[in-house]
C-alpha cells in the first residue's frame, strides 16, 4: 500500500503522520493536545493507583488523568497534538503503517 502524500500551499510535498499511540507513563494530562485537535480524536481518562482506567463517575479512585485515543479514525495526520505536547508522548506513522 502506498503512503498518502499531499502538497502544502507553497507546493512542497507533505506526508501526513497519523496518531498511533500515546505513552500514558509520560502524559501529564495537561489537555493541550485535546484543545488543538478539532477532530474528536482524543479524550482524557482517569487512572487509579494501579494504572488501570476507571470511569469518570468513580472520582475517588482516580489517581491521575491521561489523554487517550478514542477515535483514531478521525485523525487527519497534522501532528498538532504531538507538536504541542510538552512530554513527547505521541507516536505517529504514515497511513500505510497505521493499518
Amino acid at each position: 500500500m502506498a503512503n498518502i502524500t499531499g502538497l502544502t500551499g507553497g507546493g512542497l510535498t507533505w506526508e501526513p503522520q497519523f496518531v498511533q499511540a500515546i505513552d500514558e507513563t509520560k502524559c501529564i494530562g495537561c489537555g493541550r493536545c485535546f484543545k488543538v485537535c478539532g477532530r474528536n480524536v482524543l479524550t482524557l481518562r482517569g487512572l487509579n493507583e494501579d494504572g488501570e482506567f476507571v470511569d469518570d463517575d468513580e472520582d475517588d479512585d482516580i489517581e491521575r488523568k491521561v489523554m487517550t485515543i478514542v477515535h483514531g479514525e478521525n485523525c487527519i495526520g497534522c501532528q498538532a497534538c504531538s507538536r504541542i505536547c510538552p512530554k513527547s508522548c505521541y507516536t505517529h506513522a504514515p497511513l500505510a503503517e497505521y493499518n
